[in-house]
């Protein structure tokens, strides 16, 4: 993957929810890209792999393949197992560079989403980003 196929990824993450009616709708498929998420095993459901500042449980691995970070995730709630789902596939299998060159706070207000989040699910966005952008720069 190069740095185009990120931004690549970004703009048809924009164009499917622009493509969608309403906030319901947009939330709809929030929850099935979650369900569409890999699970992870109760071995990997550990203090050390949870995010903090998240209310729901939400459970993020990094790991590396080459110089691409990997990351797998899993939440106890629908829609927070969603923003995981679509974080993954904004940063997952990038570069430490692509990683730490795109901010998803900026494509959630691309797509609208930003502000239609709770301030308790935002809270757990911004620190399984945070997260995220930490294993970049570790």
């Amino acid at each position: 993957m190069t740095a185009t196929s990120i931004q690549s990824e970004i703009d048809e993450i924009v164009d499917e929810f622009d493509f969608l009616g309403d906030w319901e709708e947009r939330y709809r498929y929030l929850i099935d890209m979650g369900k569409a998420l890999p699970g992870l095993p109760d071995d990997d459901r550990t203090d050390i792999h949870k995010v903090k500042g998240c209310v729901s449980q939400v459970w993020l691995i990094t790991e590396t393949d080459g110089d691409r970070l990997v990351f797998r995730a899993d939440s106890d709630a629908h829609i927070v197992r969603g923003l995981a789902a679509l974080l993954l596939r904004i940063y997952s299998g990038r570069t430490r560079d692509e990683i730490l060159s795109v901010d998803a706070r900026e494509v959630l207000k691309r797509i609208g989403l930003a502000e239609h989040l709770s301030p308790q699910r935002s809270n757990g966005l911004a620190s399984m980003i945070t997260r995220i952008r930490n294993s970049a720069s570790a």
